[in-house]
């Protein structure tokens, strides 16, 4: 059985969103730690040395809503 095709494809955005919510709670419930790419891992190796090497580049959390504020208002 395709789950996708045969039931998730069908269902309306509110729906999907209501789903999404409840695998992300599910996962979060998880005991054992989640296993992570390859890729995901080089990534973030990736970014910790990029930082660590330019500290200048780290933004803090204020600044990161005033920018999405400043992207949804203009």
């Amino acid at each position: 059985m395709d789950v996708y095709n045969d039931t998730i494809r069908h269902l309306e955005p509110a729906e999907k969103l209501l789903l999404v919510q409840q695998i992300w709670d599910d996962l979060a419930a998880e005991t054992s730690p989640l296993p992570l790419p390859a890729w995901a891992i080089a990534e973030a190796t990736r970014r910790r040395d990029e930082l660590r090497s330019d500290p200048t580049l780290a933004v803090d959390h204020d600044e990161i809503w005033r920018r999405i504020d400043q992207s949804r208002h203009g």
